[in-house]
Formats: C-alpha cells, structure tokens, sequence
C-alpha cells in the first residue's frame, strides 16, 4: 500500500513537519507556496500633469484604469494564486511567466513573452537577530503599465519612488513606464549595498574580537556570517545577468533614452557582486586568523611548559643523585652538604633563564 503522507511530503518539500526544506524544489512541479487570505493591491495612475495613487480591494477594479494613456503602476503585495492568475489572464500574461511569479525561491532571471518584459529578483534585508532575509519580487513590464508582485505585504524598499511619483516635474513623471521599471530595479539594488554596509560592520567587530580575545562561540559567528556570504553572493550574482538581458533586449518596450540607466544599474550590480565576494574571501580570512591564533595561544602554552620542564630539569637530577641509597655520597655528612644542592638546584635554572631571555626564547 502507497504511504500518501510520503508521497505528499515528497511533492511539497517546503515544509516537512517543522523542519526547514531541505528537498529542492522540482521545477517540473507545480510549486506550493503559503495562500494568503488578504493582500494588499494598491494603483498608482501618473503623467505629467496629475498622479493618483488609492487602494484597491478586488482585482478586477484595476482593469479599467490601464485603458487610459497615462502611466499606471500596480502593486500586489501579498500573493494569491487566484489573484495573479485573474490578472495574468486580462494582461495576455504567458503562462510561464505566471507559474515563475508563484514560484518559491527562483533564481533571479529576465524574460521577454507575448510583448512583455518580465523580471524576478530578491529583495534583501537585514535584522541583527535574523541576518539576511530575502523576498521575491517580479516585475512585469508592458506597454504604459508597470506590475509588481510582492510576497511580504509589511515591507519593502519602494517607498522613495513613491515619494518621487507624487512629486510634479521628477523623472518617473515625466518619463514613460520603462523609467519606472529601471527605478524598481534600480532600489532593489541599491539596498543591496545597504545590507553589505550593515554585514561589513559585523565582519570589522567580528575581526576586532579575534584579535583581542577569540573564544569558542567566535567560530560560530564566523561560520554563520560565511554563510550569510554565500547566501548574498547567490542572490546578488545573477541580477548581473538580468540587467545584461534587458541591456541586450531589443523590446520595444524599452525606449534608447532609458538603456543608459540601466547601464548604471550594471555597473552597481558589478560593484555590488564584487564587493560580495571580497567579503567572503574575508570571511575565509577571519577563519584562517581565527585558527592561527588558537594555534598560537597552544604553542604559547606549550613554550611555557617547556620553559618551566627545563628548569626543573637541573633540580631533578641534583635530586635524583643525592638522594640515592648508597652509603658513600658527596657531601652526605658535611655540614653545609644539604645546603650546597640546594644553591646548585636555584643557581642553575636562574642561569638558564637569562639564557633564554637572551635568546628571546620568551
């Protein structure tokens, strides 16, 4: 008889029990993500004269405004499978492109299907207790319209472009919906070099620590930051490759005016995958010091020990002769006879000591 649990713990590995996944997610399976019961829909509706931005509670209110000529942004935050595949639906969205929104852990990638540009990339955070922690963003471009799709309805890094759309006279109101799609690429990005000040910080106080007093719990950090490093570096590489993609695209969509943008966004991106990797070679580096030092702090104990074995050593044999059982000993009935090994066991270790010193052996 077939074990059903077994099957569906193998189908949906993101959660087995409490556990973390520890299964990769098969791309030819349909992936299963937590359904949401509310999300947050909000329209930003813009040209140069006028902008309006209001909340929207059921997808279909949207489609009416991407009839009008002006610029429209919508903003899921929140994923609902009904919901993307409603507006996948109306917007000639493909398929695939519908099936990678609603998938879990995608690697970062670019696309052009059925005159649409689409993008999925992480956006990053940092919280001291937490670490590094990523939400997957896609980006739908189309003509005069612009999609997102967030997983995290709390949080995320467009609150200056928000800003900047109800300002009258700035760049995203005066430019077309691929200005717009260059801005969202362009903050998520940016906060990449944010969460890499915030891990530098650590990795300077972690290397401070080493220096001064390394103890056992100090080799956990590293290896917990060496992992946080690996983490960036896999989410921060492939956007190299996405902005390279849209560089190359020959869409429509994307007007020449705006292809020295994402130029910049390239060159961050380098700057950026860059600078991943030279923390992480650090943190590889913190790990060699850590070891030396602790292999230093054994050979200084064990220089000590031998230090202090060789003095003994003059003590041990002056010792070990005179308090042999034989009748006829040096010195074993005269009177200052005790006193004499006594001066030889102090007398000699003294001497070896300034030995020692001169050699800076200590």
């Amino acid at each position: 008889m077939i074990n059903t649990k077994f099957l569906q713990n193998i189908l949906n590995p993101l959660h087995i029990g409490n556990k973390k996944r520890k299964l990769h997610v098969n791309p030819t399976i349909e992936p299963q993500r937590i359904e949401l019961t509310e999300t947050t829909i909000f329209l930003y509706e813009y040209d140069e004269n006028k902008c309006v931005a209001f909340p929207i509670k059921a997808v279909e209110e949207t489609f009416a405004h991407f009839d009008s000529p002006a610029i429209t942004w919508l903003n899921v935050e929140g994923l609902r499978k009904n919901d993307v595949e409603l507006i996948g639906n109306h917007f000639g969205i493909h398929p695939l492109i519908i099936e990678d929104i609603l998938h879990v852990s995608l690697r970062p990638k670019m696309d052009e299907l059925n005159d649409l540009v689409f993008c999925v990339l992480n956006m990053l955070y940092y919280e001291e207790n937490k670490g590094i922690e990523s939400e997957q963003v896609s980006i739908v471009l189309g003509k005069n319209f612009v999609i997102t799709f967030q997983e995290d309805p709390a949080r995320d890094v467009f609150n200056a472009i928000r800003d900047k759309i109800k300002i009258t006279g700035s760049k995203i109101r005066t430019n077309g919906a691929d200005f717009l799609f260059y801005s969202l690429i362009d903050s998520i990005v940016d906060n990449y070099f944010i969460v890499m000040d915030l891990l530098g910080e650590k990795i300077e106080l972690l290397e401070e620590e080493i220096s001064r007093s390394p103890k056992k719990q100090t080799l956990a950090k590293i290896n917990m930051l060496r992992k946080e490093m690996i983490f960036l570096k896999r989410s921060v590489s492939p956007v190299r490759e996405l902005v390279n993609g849209i560089l190359r695209s020959e869409s429509k969509l994307i007007d020449e005016r705006t292809e020295k943008y994402f130029k910049d966004v390239y060159d961050h991106i380098v700057q950026a995958s860059d600078l991943a990797e030279n923390y992480r070679d650090m943190m590889m580096n913190l790990q060699d010091l850590y070891l030396n030092n602790v292999n230093l702090k054994t050979n200084e104990a064990m220089k000590v020990m031998a230090i202090v074995t060789c003095l003994m050593a003059p003590a041990t044999v002056i010792g070990g002769i005179f308090g042999m059982n034989f009748d006829i000993i040096p010195l074993a009935h005269d009177p200052i006879g005790f006193y004499i090994p006594i001066f030889f066991m102090v007398i000699i270790p003294v001497i070896m000591l300034f030995v020692f010193k001169r050699r800076g052996w200590f």
